[in-house]
């Protein structure tokens, strides 16, 4: 649904942690960390291994330094992302919205859900590989179950952000102690390694494989969280405050993407040690790994850690990418939905390719599904990238903590290298797609789409550059002034109250008459719901009916006693369209419905009847809790 503009992000946990008036410097620093971890799931999800494995074992450690390259620009990015939120208190899509006009905004949207769709396609791919290695559930199968999981990030939400952050924290562990025994059994020589940080691509393929490294790594709905997620905090106003969030934000950002790293390089050194090494430059494919690692390592211990740091690595991801998707929607369209609904469409959106690919090509594609999922995700980096760097930048929304010559110049040149990378690969691919292919419509497609590309990235470019110093509020989402000197008072001929007989009635009650006038009719309105109702609708004629218009008519008579005019009128069967047909053939002005505020399924069900009535009358819904 449509909510204000001054929303907050993330607002069911919106400064929910308290960092200030803490005593010991353990106490001082520890409520700061957490969003970092949540963020570094997305660079060790199975998206990565893909790419970390066929980089391995087809170039050994020579694309070692692309991983430490990324994990540089993901610090030094997710460190901005931090700094924006912190500061500027709205997260990275609230604030393009500010910067870039509809018609942009809603390409980057586009953009940021594509985006978060890949990163879920390749945690169902990864979930679903792990559950076959390590139980033997086929892959098809596999790729259903994570259906399953898409109402854990609801159950999180409800034990709050902190247990949360432990969860994720825990699945961390398990793939860093996973791995850290891998490298123990595989032995791989330091020279080897040390040797792979010398920037080198040996050939064609290695780009493709190092641009899937860098979009496995950097990802861009990775931003959009961060600068959402530090916003948990309950950070002061005043620039010391900032200044000390910022720090330990950054020193947050540098451990967790660490581990990350730690995680990445070990599965690339892991494919070069074992797979590499002997002669297998073909091991492109997380079951194949999982099928080499006990022959060529000699236990079996190590395909075991191996797949359950995969399934950790699948479920991790699937939390944080369904936040990210609830940050883009909201902030881009400012539109809220059901997180249920937000949930299964993210998962629908992932399942669905992934179970036609092994439908109609086999399982045998799904790995290479997984890479393309990443090579995707680093296509669209460069529209999150560069919008983050305008708002750090813009000395009205930073003030202060506008960042320094030195760091703008580091970011811009991370940008720059983004931008050649995404350039070069979809230029090479188009071309390479152009001259394989004898289908007019197909090269129409593709040229259209490097058109679209192409405008779309200098739009994003220059229009912030244009209109650097336009006023602040020029481009909010509600600019009309209103001449409130013309406004004329409601005057409600006819107030509609929905009754359920229970102790809400008379303060419904009680609002009717606050928004009455001395001419004002009230009209009760009460549903009966039992099953004789759903099934005969008015021909019902039993006891709970009878009890129901005698009640109505006890509340007209009280009403009636105050000088005020009351009828009544029962419904049958459905709630919410028993309650909006009775409004519109009595030509009501204004309803009032009682929200219940109770937990579990009468929430949900309450929930339901209020949002569905509202939708299907046309006149103003007063809703008293």
């Amino acid at each position: 649904m449509p909510f204000n503009s001054a929303s907050k992000s993330l607002e069911e946990v919106h400064e929910t942690i308290e960092t200030r008036g803490k005593k010991s410097w353990f106490q001082k620093i520890i409520p700061f960390f957490g969003p970092a971890y949540l963020v570094s799931v997305g660079y060790m999800d199975p998206g990565n291994w893909a790419t970390d494995l066929e980089g391995g074992s087809r170039y050994g450690y020579a694309l070692i330094w692309v991983l430490v390259m990324s994990n540089i620009m993901a610090i030094v990015l997710q460190t901005l992302c931090a700094r924006l939120g912190i500061v500027y208190k709205k997260d990275l899509a609230q604030v393009n919205r500010e910067t870039y006009p509809p018609v942009i905004n809603f390409c980057l949207y586009v953009l940021a859900e594509l985006a978060i769709a890949a990163c879920d396609l390749a945690e169902v791919i990864g979930m679903a590989i792990g559950l076959n290695l390590l139980f033997g559930v086929p892959i098809l199968w596999g790729v259903v179950i994570t259906i399953a999981d898409t109402f854990l990030l609801l159950y999180l939400q409800r034990l709050g952000m902190r247990k949360m952050e432990a969860f994720i924290i825990s699945l961390i562990a398990i793939i860093f102690v996973s791995f850290a025994i891998e490298l123990f059994y595989v032995k791989p020589v330091l020279i080897d390694i040390l040797g792979g940080l010398k920037p080198s691509l040996p050939d064609d393929y290695a780009l493709y494989i190092a641009i899937g490294i860098i979009g496995a790594t950097v990802m861009p709905h990775n931003l959009y969280l961060h600068s959402a997620l530090v916003q948990t905090r309950k950070i002061g106003d005043d620039d010391a405050s900032k200044r000390k969030a910022i720090k330990w934000s950054a020193i947050d950002s540098t451990i967790a993407l660490n581990l990350a790293l730690f995680v990445n390089a070990a599965i690339l050194i892991l494919a070069a040690a074992v797979f590499h090494k002997n002669g297998m430059t073909e091991v492109a494919s997380i079951e194949n790994a999982h099928q080499l690692l006990e022959p060529l390592v000699g236990n079996t211990v190590a395909p075991i850690l191996f797949a359950i740091a995969l399934i950790a690595a699948g479920q991790s991801s699937t939390v944080t990418g369904t936040l990210a998707g609830q940050i883009v929607m909201e902030g881009y369209l400012h539109i809220r939905i059901n997180p249920k609904l937000r949930r299964i469409i993210t998962r629908s959106v992932a399942v669905i390719p992934a179970l036609l690919t092994i439908l109609i090509a086999g399982e045998e594609k799904v790995t290479d599904l997984l890479i393309l999922s990443q090579v995707i995700l680093s296509i669209q980096l460069a529209f999150a990238v560069i919008p983050l760097l305008y708002a750090v930048t813009n000395k009205r929304m930073m003030k202060n903590f506008t960042i320094k010559p030195w760091l703008t110049l580091v970011a811009v040149a991370i940008t720059a290298v983004l931008l050649f990378l995404n350039i070069k690969m979809v230029l090479g691919k188009s071309i390479a797609f152009l001259h394989e292919n004898t289908n007019f419509w197909y090269d129409v497609l593709v040229l259209g789409g490097l058109v679209l590309f192409t405008i779309l990235l200098l739009l994003t470019i220059f229009y912030p550059m244009v209109n650097r110093n336009r006023k602040q509020g020029e481009n909010r989402m509600h600019t009309q002034k209103l001449n409130l000197e013309t406004i004329v008072i409601s005057d409600y001929k006819q107030i509609a109250l929905a009754l359920d007989f229970s102790e809400l009635d008379e303060k419904i009650i009680s609002h009717a008459f606050k928004q009455a006038r001395s001419e004002t009719k009230f009209l009760l309105i009460h549903i009966v719901e039992s099953a004789g109702a759903r099934i005969l609708g008015n021909y019902t004629s039993d006891k709970e009916t009878e009890q129901d218009e005698e009640q109505l008519k006890i509340y007209c008579e009280q009403i009636e006693r105050l000088g005020k005019q009351a009828s009544f009128c029962l419904g049958y069967g459905n709630r919410s369209n028993e309650i909006a047909r009775i409004v519109q053939e009595a030509n009501a002005d204004l309803l009032i419905m009682g929200a219940h505020g109770h937990s579990g399924i009468l929430d949900f069900v309450y929930g339901q009847t209020i949002e569905s009535v509202r939708h299907k009358v046309k006149i103003p819904v007063l809703v008293v809790n």
